[in-house]
């Protein structure tokens, strides 16, 4: 996947969110193995194992003025999870990875799905998001092959 494809992904989770901001938002995207994720999962989650995606907010802002970059924090994927859940899902690495950028964005931008109903509404709105990068919604349920 292409710099300019994850930059559309995260460009596009911010402008769902705040459509009418002017100053630009700034994330860091990092790439890490299983291992690496891992570790931090179990550090600052305390869950003993990899998972695909970890957001970090920064904090708050100190200092912004008018056409600087508002600071949101670090979304982390791990890249043999990714590549894993692609093919287990028969779907393209490039459509998981934007989902999983698009999802670890919303989270910097205050969004979570700890309790049902904002799960829901963190779903539907990751699944606009991607429908306008043209990517089909990852939470529908998957077609049904018949014999």
């Amino acid at each position: 996947m292409s710099d300019d494809a994850l930059l559309r992904a995260a460009n596009a989770a911010f402008a769902a969110v705040s459509p009418a901001r002017r100053d630009p938002y700034e994330a860091t995207l990092v790439l890490t193995d299983d291992a690496e994720m891992r570790a931090l999962n179990r550090i600052w989650r305390d869950k003993d194992t990899a998972t695909n995606v970890l957001s970090f907010p920064a904090g708050e802002p100190v200092g912004t003025t008018h056409g600087e970059s508002l600071p949101l924090g670090d979304v982390v994927l791990a890249a043999e999870t990714v590549l894993a859940e692609a093919d287990d899902k028969g779907i393209s690495v490039a459509d998981h990875v934007a989902h999983l950028v698009v999802h670890g964005t919303l989270h910097l931008l205050g969004h979570d799905h700890a309790h049902d109903a904002n799960a829901e509404r963190m779903e539907s709105l990751e699944t606009e998001v991607l429908a306008r990068l043209g990517i089909a919604d990852p939470y529908a349920a998957p077609a049904e092959v018949t014999p």
